[in-house]
């Protein structure tokens, strides 16, 4: 039991050079939470990212000095950098309505102002006070998560870290009345409120027989502010998370410092391919999701994933016809949206037409722009809206798209490899499509998203070419690929089906020699029939006719998923399924590029051991 509770104690935990005031004259403490409740800080962006990498970017292992929320190069490269918003206090980057009460509480001479973050100390503390005295926020204490406490503690979580300081404030300042706490994450509003709740209690029950308690109970109100949800300039993004990236290579690489001690090895990034549609840029997209009525509550808890990032045209790699009928890749469209509609509480759309008389062709029969998803729902029931309500003449937005591929980036090891031996043909997807057209001469032009949200820009510094396919499309890497110090990365392998097949067809479709040489177990080597040949041509005759008849015979059983993944041509691997998302066959699930950063729950500033926590874990009332 710790036996005085002193200012000085206190001011420890501060990155702050400020005398505090005196436990005597204050009656009320107001606690700030700074990321997205003070500070719109930038999140990974879903529109970039495939799901799973956001994930990873935001674990604390993932990479050798941490993650999103660990290296502090992304945050300093909030708006346009630091050097730049800076001088003009990062203006459009605060929640302006907390900033209010901010600069009450400190107008106010009997409140304790502090400002509480879950950022490391030993990268966060300069930078967060730069930017909070850019802002003129002149806080009483400004507490960040340090490596060890003050009395020597060790914290696995942001809200055990955040709790410790919290009673040792409140036991300082013995005299207040009341505590508020402004917070934008859930599960932290929940502990938080459980916390007092369950201190309180301790206080009020203490034993008679005992010395009096250090303070009374003190009313507590934990407000629960709306995350505020940004992102970094598309193109600033890529280059501060492959800076990273390079980072991380270098310090495995020469087994130099490695705070986190990651375990990965080298990554690098690579692309994937989504679906084809009229792609929305993120302003209008933002100005579309305000159609969509789905409760606060629902969007907050990331029940209901917001979207409004394009107009489908198909979740697989288009056909010729296909792009013929839109005027080919970079066409733009203007559109105006002419109702909106809700699909069971779990699908929230608008429905839109071209200004214009042009030629256009979507996947639904009806063109829409899909506002929100609830979880577990499928973006395909869309199609299934037949009322639609009008919108007022001031919500009739027009908008552009452009015509293009839904590109999504993700983190992977630099010598990863798939293993996975099955006929789904929805694995060959992964191409760096605008590297391909530069090499093929039917499609001599530039593939990139264009969206104006990570599809296309800032991929210029690195070319993953991909050079003549391996016959072996179980593994996209079977192919020669450019790092960005230029070497090749890894070689073509001559694999289950025929060996060396020259340049990607169209559509990259997985031919019927291929696909049943994929299933012939005894078929190890492309050539190694011509190679056996010389040696015994009477049993390799037999065997060949062998092969061949159970050639006939797999191609019968899987006649019906090869022809559709023919037809197809595949789709992207987070579809599921064989191969084209919402047509491909089996797969029924909703295209990848309509995943958000909602899959993942609040950003997690300790990795995967902030998961384990919960608010009701044991709480130990030591005063």
């Amino acid at each position: 039991m710790k036996s005085s509770h002193t200012i000085n104690s206190l001011k420890r935990w501060s990155s702050k050079s400020k005398e505090l005031p005196a436990p005597s004259t204050i009656k009320a403490i107001h606690v700030y939470d700074f990321d997205n409740t003070l500070f719109s800080s930038p999140l990974p962006n879903p529109q970039i990212w495939t799901p799973p990498t956001i994930g990873m970017l935001q674990a604390y292992e993932t990479l050798a000095y941490g993650g999103w929320w660990h290296d502090s190069s992304i945050l300093a490269a909030t708006g346009e950098g630091i050097e730049k918003e800076e001088p003009r206090a990062w203006e459009g980057w605060w929640n302006e309505t907390i900033v209010q009460l901010v600069e009450l509480s400190i107008q106010a001479k009997d409140v304790l102002t502090v400002l509480l973050t879950g950022r490391g100390e030993t990268n966060f503390a300069e930078l967060i006070n730069r930017i909070v005295n850019a802002k003129k926020l002149d806080f009483d204490l400004v507490v960040l998560k340090p490596e060890v406490g003050p009395s020597g503690q060790h914290f696995e979580t942001t809200i055990a870290f955040k709790q410790e300081f919290l009673k040792e404030m409140v036991f300082t300042y013995k005299h207040a009345e009341e505590i508020r706490i402004y917070e934008d994450r859930p599960k932290h509003v929940k502990g938080f409120r459980e916390y007092f709740e369950k201190l309180n209690k301790s206080l009020l029950s203490h034993p008679a027989d005992q010395p009096p308690p250090p303070r009374k109970p003190i009313t507590t109100e934990v407000i629960h502010v709306c995350e505020l949800r940004s992102s970094l300039n598309a193109e600033t993004e890529i280059e501060v998370v492959q800076r990273a990236i390079n980072r991380h290579n270098h310090a495995i690489s020469t087994g130099g410092l490695n705070p986190t001690k990651s375990v990965r090895k080298q990554l690098k990034i690579v692309e994937q391919f989504s679906y084809f549609g009229y792609l929305i840029n993120q302003t209008d997209s933002a100005r579309l999701i305000s159609l969509c009525n789905a409760t606060p509550n629902l969007i907050d808890s990331g029940e209901v994933r917001l979207l409004a990032s394009s107009i489908l045209i198909t979740p697989y790699y288009p056909r010729r016809d296909i792009l013929k009928k839109v005027g080919g890749r970079g066409k733009k469209v203007t559109w105006q949206v002419t109702g909106i509609a809700k699909f069971e509480d779990r699908i929230w759309a608008a429905r839109v037409a071209p200004v214009t008389d042009t030629q256009i062709y979507t996947q639904d029969p009806t063109p829409l722009v899909v506002l929100a998803i609830r979880k577990g729902s499928r973006q395909v029931d869309a199609a299934r809206i037949q009322n639609w309500q009008p919108v007022a003449p001031e919500k009739a937005f027009m908008f552009e798209t452009t015509v293009g591929d839904k590109v999504m980036l993700k983190i992977e090891d630099a010598d990863y490899e798939f293993q996975h031996k099955n006929n789904n043909s929805s694995q060959i997807q992964y191409h760096n499509y605008a590297s391909n057209a530069a090499r093929n001469s039917r499609n001599n032009q530039n593939h990139d998203a264009n969206d104006g949200s990570g599809g296309g820009a800032g991929h210029n510094k690195r070319k993953y070419v991909q050079e003549d396919a391996a016959a072996d499309h179980r593994n996209k890497e079977n192919s020669n690929s450019a790092r960005d110090d230029g070497r090749g990365q890894g070689q073509n392998q001559g694999g289950g089906g025929g060996g060396h097949r020259g340049k990607f067809a169209q559509r990259n479709y997985v031919s019927k020699s291929q696909f049943n040489n994929r299933n012939n177990t005894h078929n190890n080597n492309a050539s190694a029939g011509g190679r056996n040949n010389n040696n015994n041509s009477n049993n390799n005759q037999q065997q060949q006719q062998q092969q061949q008849q159970q050639q006939q015979q797999q191609q019968q059983q899987h006649h019906g998923q090869s022809a559709n993944s023919r037809q197809r041509g595949g789709g992207g691997s987070t579809r599921g399924g064989g191969g084209g998302g919402r047509h491909g066959g089996a797969g029924s699930g909703p295209p990848g590029g309509y995943k958000s950063l909602d899959d993942y729950g609040p950003g997690n500033y300790d990795g995967t051991t902030e998961s384990k926590t919960g608010a009701g874990g044991e709480m130990v009332m030591n005063y």
